[in-house]
């Protein structure tokens, strides 16, 4: 007889209320227990609706139209009370915010584990232990308000852990953590499914990450199952159909037609390797691969067979477009947007967040930071937004029209503080914070966009449509920003700030919950800005996001930035900050760091 399946929906359809378009239509789906599904999909695909429909939070908390069934342990799920359904099934949300209610880690740890009745015995057991798993030691009696955005990322996954789940689903755990705390959940995540027997539900839009761990990948398009399958048959299917969902790794593959696409660094290493040497055969020389990176002109036969374009394959950059940082006008970095000197940054509790900082920007640079969680990247881009003033040393902001406008500058050498204000009319800075819900409070994505432009008194003069079409927001203007997906709502904060045609972009992780073509659309945005003169000071853990769009990369470590300079070389040699191509190709075939620059040097466009 067969396996009882752990969750079935038959003929899943959802809607949002007030929404006249279905966020799921008629998902039949069957996951098995112990199964590590991995959900993928782009924005507003029904990811996260089918994610609280599987944990029995919709309808019973969102409301709106329901239709179909789903079943837990062969019984509908909605005919098991929630508490007993909550000891079973954990979410995580993408949001850590919306799920900690305590003010303490410890006392958040143990929230849920006193609303079960446990003994106080076994709650200082599983809060002990889940600790220790999380290395969450040095902050078990920080105030959840000073925890970073990774913190409480990992702090929200934390209290659901303790409760012992069958089944942990995960929306985007790791949007805010750096790569090696990313790297060490997942293996986490791994042995969670493969010791224990957890069911894994992963939503994850970088698949760099976790593409290979996966027993499964489920494709989800305007609500319905697109694919369902193999993660090793996945990128064939996906490159056969044009679909930007691949990682940088199993594209490159995909696109030389290979048979078999490796799907982890290793084995597209080995691969590499093999090829190389098959080059190396048919070029009738013994050089390393990395001594004939710099003499390769003579050699007209491609790592694939084919024969190659060397001049295309000798082009230095390879990932931006023309209007690129690397074909700015050079004159517009002489002229300095942002300046610290000196800047020093202590919390009210005594952390010490910033020691030391000094840092240029130039006028139409395009700046990317870089660190660990907790390293100070957000309270760096707060002092220069104006949102906290430094203790000690002088930020000065110079924006306007070629470097000429508006200024102010924080806290000088300790002394009485000048600090010259934007006046309220001014637009020439603006931020983005971690949080889009920090943005949105209007009824419909254009009153947001529309109320930044009432309050700096500027004209529309089409300006909202434009930014509504270049962030593919068009089919959510007389929506509430409430009912969209997390990465609808990251682009309308976006909007929101863009509006006003800053001179100053300030953006803290603003690629979390974009999918990949998202993101190339938010990447193009942004050069085009740099190439008017704009300054992008932007906070990002997207190491190929970084690698692809932004001149100049920044490092930060323990409130100090500990290196500095252009991002091809710094990200080259960095050994863990580094992209999934340039972790494969280190050693076999240098200086290659992007997908772009993976096709120009091998020729697999041709």
């Amino acid at each position: 007889m067969a396996a009882l399946a752990l969750f079935k929906c038959q003929d899943l359809t959802y809607y949002y209320p007030d929404c006249p378009k279905p966020a799921l239509a008629g998902v039949n789906l069957q996951i098995a227990e112990g199964e590590f599904l991995l959900l993928i999909g782009g924005s507003g695909s029904g990811k996260s609706s089918l994610a609280r429909c599987l944990a029995g939070l919709i309808p019973r908390f969102y409301g709106g139209r329901f239709g179909g069934s789903v079943y837990y342990r062969g019984q509908r799920l909605a005919e098991i009370d929630q508490r007993c359904l909550a000891q079973e099934v954990g979410i995580v949300f993408q949001d850590p915010e919306k799920q900690l209610v305590m003010t303490s880690v410890e006392a958040e740890l143990a929230f849920g584990l006193e609303n079960l009745g446990l003994p106080q015995s076994e709650m200082r057991r599983r809060v002990a232990e889940v600790i220790s798993f999380l290395d969450m030691t040095e902050a078990r009696h920080d105030f959840t308000v000073n925890l970073s955005g990774g913190q409480k990322q990992k702090l929200a996954l934390a209290a659901v852990l303790a409760m012992q789940p069958q089944v942990l689903i995960l929306d985007e755990p790791t949007s805010q953590l750096d790569p090696v705390a990313a790297e060490e959940l997942f293996n986490l995540i791994k042995r969670l499914n493969e010791e224990l027997g957890l069911t894994i539900i992963l939503i994850e839009q970088r698949l760099e990450r976790c593409l290979h761990l996966a027993d499964r990948v489920l494709l989800l398009a305007d609500g319905q199952v697109a694919y369902d399958g193999r993660p090793e048959l996945f990128p064939h299917w996906a490159n056969s159909r044009g679909i930007a969902l691949l990682p940088p790794l199993s594209s490159f593959f995909a696109q030389a037609g290979l048979a078999a696409v490796p799907l982890t660094i290793k084995e597209g290493r080995q691969l590499l390797r093999t090829r190389l040497q098959r080059e190396e055969s048919l070029c009738g020389t013994s050089q390393p691969s990395s001594m004939r990176d710099k003499n390769k002109a003579n050699c007209d036969v491609s790592l694939f067979g084919r024969h190659a374009n060397r001049k295309t394959a000798d082009h230095p950059a390879g990932s931006l477009p023309a209007k690129g940082p690397a074909a700015m006008n050079l004159t517009l970095k002489d002229e300095v947007a942002v300046s610290l000197k000196k800047v020093w940054f202590t919390y009210p509790r005594g952390q010490e967040a910033l020691q030391d900082i000094n840092l240029q920007v130039g006028t139409g640079e395009f700046v990317a930071i870089l660190g660990a969680n907790s390293a100070g990247k957000t309270t760096l881009l707060k002092v220069v937004a104006g949102l906290l003033s430094p203790g000690r040393g002088q930020v000065e902001v110079r924006v306007g029209e070629k470097g000429r406008g508006p200024g102010w500058a924080g806290n000088q050498g300790g002394k009485s503080q000048r600090h010259h204000q934007p006046q309220p009319n001014n637009t020439a800075v603006a931020y983005l914070s971690q949080n889009p819900n920090d943005y949105l409070f209007h009824d419909t994505v254009e009153q947001e966009l529309r109320f930044t432009l009432n309050n700096f008194r500027l004209p529309d003069q089409g300006r909202i449509d434009e930014l509504l079409a270049t962030l593919h927001l068009e089919h959510c203007r007389l929506k509430n920003p409430r009912d969209l997906s997390s990465g609808e709502r990251q682009r309308v904060a976006l909007g929101s700030v863009l509006v006003a045609r800053p001179r100053l972009l300030l953006l803290d992780e603003p690629t979390r919950g974009m999918d990949y073509d998202l993101k190339k659309e938010l990447g193009l945005i942004l050069t085009d800005l740099v190439a008017q003169g704009i300054s992008v000071l932007l906070v990002t853990h997207d190491v190929e996001f970084a690698a692809l769009y932004a001149s100049r990369v920044i490092m930060m470590f323990a409130g100090q930035i500990i290196c500095d300079g252009p991002t091809q070389p710094l990200l080259a040699h960095s050994f863990f900050y580094s992209t999934q191509i340039g972790k494969m190709c280190r050693g076999l075939a240098d200086g290659i760091l992007t997908l772009p620059q993976a096709l120009a040097r091998f020729n697999l466009s041709g």
